[in-house]
């Protein structure tokens, strides 16, 4: 006869290991820790970096800002020496860029000419920045008749065109034959890039500041009794500055682009200021009979401004969702 209580008896089950709380990939079978959540700038990062498009911008500005700042990396010859013996000899081991129609070296004068060029678009840009942004800030904040008003002193301003106000302003604060230091004729042309563009970073920094006043942070801190100087430096300014400063990079590529310009008309940088556009206008008269004068220079400026442009465009992407 079989025992009765055999029957209830019932083996336990055996003991669960504890699993440690990882998530486990599928495909490795490794232990995978919990990413961290990231922010606005952190999930632009993560995008930028795997973009050669980026790595290849920044590189490339990187070297013109080398070459800007520390000239004599790259070379240890006056760009303004001059010899006739040699006007307008082809790029050679000795010359790697050939000569000028003075006997000044073209690669000497390529390198130290992105000085002027990368300075003044910085310049520019932040002068720029800062006037428009201000100006934009104050327009969108306060609205009402304070908005009315700035809106049609920018409207005044962004319906000159361009070229032609860069030349009056030119010529009325440098005129021809005038004998200016290098500084000078680089800060007049600043200011006058300024002068002309500032209103569309005003619209751009209007545009965010009247799509995030109204944010239900704002309205609580306003509620607080947040002042509004407290309300635009600590909750407006870091939420409208995303498109500032992506409009800011493409436009050093575009004041590198404009000085070029300027100078070559004959308005811009002069003598003996050493720029690429002033290369451009010098080696004008010998396009078919040494084009290495034109080559060389317009090839560095295409570069540069290609660089800065490229980089704002990537920038935008990552800052903006709906284009990832």
């Amino acid at each position: 006869m079989s025992d009765p209580t055999m029957g209830s008896m019932v083996t336990p089950p055996a003991e669960q290991p504890t699993v440690p709380a990882t998530t486990v990939a599928p495909d490795a079978g490794t232990p995978r820790r919990k990413e961290k959540p990231r922010g606005l700038l952190g999930d632009a990062w993560y995008d930028l970096r795997r973009k050669p498009l980026f790595w290849i911008s920044t590189a490339f500005i990187l070297l013109f800002v080398l070459m800007a700042a520390f000239p004599s990396l790259f070379t240890s010859v006056d760009p303004s020496h001059g010899e006739l013996s040699r006007s307008r000899v082809e790029p050679s081991a000795n010359g790697w860029f050939g000569y000028d129609v003075q006997g000044r070296d073209v690669y000497a004068r390529v390198i130290h000419g992105a000085e002027a060029s990368i300075v003044v678009a910085v310049l520019a840009t932040i002068g720029t920045v800062l006037l428009g942004g201000t100006i934009g800030m104050l327009a969108g904040y306060r609205g009402g008749w304070v908005d009315a008003i700035l809106s049609r002193v920018a409207d005044v301003f962004f319906g000159i065109p361009f070229v032609l106000g860069a030349i009056v302003i030119l010529f009325a604060l440098n005129p021809p034959g005038s004998t200016r230091d290098k500084y000078s004729i680089m800060g007049i042309v600043v200011a006058s890039l300024v002068i002309l563009t500032w209103p569309v970073s005003m619209r751009i920094m209007r545009s965010a500041v009247l799509s995030t006043k109204e944010a239900d942070y704002i309205v609580a801190a306003r509620a607080m009794g947040a002042g509004p100087g407290r309300i635009i430096l600590k909750h407006l300014l870091p939420n409208c500055l995303a498109p500032v400063l992506v409009y800011s990079t493409i436009l050093i590529g575009s004041f590198i682009g404009a000085e070029a310009t300027l100078s070559f008309l004959g308005v811009g940088l002069k003598s003996p200021v050493v720029s690429w556009g002033i290369m451009i206008n010098e080696a004008q008269q010998f396009i078919r009979v040494s084009p290495f004068l034109l080559l060389f220079p317009a090839g560095f400026l295409v570069v540069a401004v290609l660089s800065f442009v490229m980089l704002g465009e990537t920038v935008r992407e990552a800052l903006d969702p709906k284009l990832r």
